[in-house]
């Protein structure tokens, strides 16, 4: 999932990239000087949104959504139903920020309904599983594309993927990364790769043969599984939570995260479906379901070899952005996590020549080369980096609805300029879908889920050693 670097903030302390950093805390930080001020205008607000959720994962997750649901209808209905659970989600996300605007997002919700060793909890979910789970996700996307122009062998997207986070991770480590032009030129080449597709897919007829190439999934190899498709679905909307950390820099005032959120999450569906429309009319579902790069395949397909080349430069440039913010993100949080609290002191060391994390970076690489590893032994690596992190997510995210009750029970003096509608139906809904969800991401997937649940008890052992 990409994030905007020119404004990031550490989900743990509030405190931006731009100072250095301060003498180790114990605690949040009151609100005071150190909080960012509100410079973000309703429409910066929805391109982060929109930036942070659209990405190379579009190019990747319908082939499996595809595989899961068996055919055109049940298909184009998740994609659907992945916008109506975002919106209501959305919406929830909405009271929150409203009435507790900070900078500290999901881990401030979680501290402020359920304390500091849930909190905690959460932290760690985040250095172990979720943010070093996407840096795996991302890299075999990279990796899945490359080994389709040039393969080096059996292992050749795991390879790829490696490569690529030890670049990024030793980048990030000197104090070099992508500059805030360079980040804007890559964010529009990602919108221009999307938008051809829509165009080639929706416009251009498959040459003649070029589709009986391809090979299509066996009417055996496709079942209908909705909510493991729905994990899928699910997973290429992720990002948009992401909001709760710009609640407090917002110049309209924190309510605006209302129609910031449901623009979002509208346009992203409209996108979305656009997208799917297109890949169904030039390769059809079953095809789609036997695809390991569907961008690909409808490049080539409708424009033979140099549209392959030309999509896979974007779908890899795009991949490389949120890989890069990914990384640097999840340090800052990890350098956080390691202030906060005494026993991960190391990853609270700041380098002050480079301005960068250096040991947070390192525990960080070594975790995301290890999922990488693990996904090179198991059947797919993608899939098994969303096994991964699948269950951890969706725990979390179903933590948040509850939390939205607790903190209605336990602060019901506390100033909402918006409540969510249809209250408790809503939340309910919400909480819902994210209980089905973790049910699917817990049934219908492999080893990488038992490894993320494991990793997250292991979290436990120092959730109980907390002060």
């Amino acid at each position: 999932m990409k994030q905007d670097n020119k404004s990031i903030h550490s989900p743990l302390t509030g405190y931006g990239n731009d100072v250095s950093p301060p003498s180790p805390l114990r605690s949040i930080p009151t609100p005071g000087k150190s909080d960012p001020t509100p410079t973000l205008r309703m429409v910066d607000a929805i391109a982060i949104i929109v930036g942070i959720v659209v990405g190379a994962g579009i190019f990747r997750t319908p082939s499996l959504v595809a595989a899961n649901t068996g055919s055109t209808e049940l298909f184009l209905l998740a994609w659907l139903l992945g916008g109506i659970v975002s919106l209501i989600g959305a919406l929830c996300y909405a009271e929150l920020s409203t009435a507790f605007p900070n900078t500290g997002g999901d881990y401030h919700f979680l501290r402020r309904a359920f304390g500091k060793r849930f909190s905690f909890l959460f932290a760690w979910a985040r250095i172990s599983i979720i943010q070093t789970g996407s840096i795996a996700l991302l890299a075999y996307i990279i990796g899945d594309y490359l080994s389709q122009l040039y393969s080096v062998g059996p292992y050749s997207s795991a390879i790829f993927a490696a490569l690529v986070v030890v670049t990024l991770t030793a980048i990030n480590m000197i104090g070099v990364r992508f500059g805030t032009g360079t980040q804007k030129l890559l964010f529009i080449l990602e919108f221009g790769g999307t938008l051809c597709v829509i165009i080639v897919g929706l416009f251009i007829q498959p040459a003649a043969g070029a589709l009986a190439a391809l090979p299509a999934a066996p009417a055996s190899g496709m079942t209908t599984a909705m909510g493991l498709a729905m994990v899928f679905v699910l997973l290429t909307f992720g990002g948009w939570n992401e909001a709760g950390y710009i609640s407090a820099e917002l110049r309209a005032g924190s309510r605006k995260m209302v129609p910031v959120l449901v623009i979002s999450i509208v346009m992203i569906t409209v996108l979305y479906l656009l997208v799917n429309w297109a890949f169904l009319r030039a390769l059809g579902v079953e095809r789609m379901a036997a695809s390991a790069a569907v961008g690909i395949d409808l490049m080539r397909v409708t424009l033979g070899e140099p549209g392959v080349f030309l999509i896979g430069i974007i779908v890899i440039m795009a991949t490389l952005t949120s890989i890069n913010a990914t990384i640097f993100t999840g340090a800052r949080t990890n350098y956080a996590l390691g202030r906060d609290f005494k026993l991960f002191a190391p990853l609270g060391k700041w380098n002050a020549r480079t301005s960068a994390p250096v040991n947070a970076l390192m525990v960080q690489g070594i975790v995301a080369l290890a999922l990488i590893g693990l996904g090179a032994f198991t059947r797919d690596g993608f899939q098994s980096m969303v096994d991964f992190t699948a269950p951890v997510f969706w725990f979390f995210f179903l933590a948040i609805g509850v939390a939205l009750f607790v903190l209605r029970a336990r602060e019901p003096g506390a100033a909402r300029p918006f409540k969510v509608p249809l209250y408790p139906v809503t939340p309910l809904i919400f909480c819902g879908s994210c209980a089905y969800l973790l049910y699917s991401s817990l049934a219908y997937t492999g080893l990488g889920a038992m490894a993320g649940v494991a990793i997250l008890l292991l979290g436990m052992l120092f959730f109980f050693a907390i002060r």
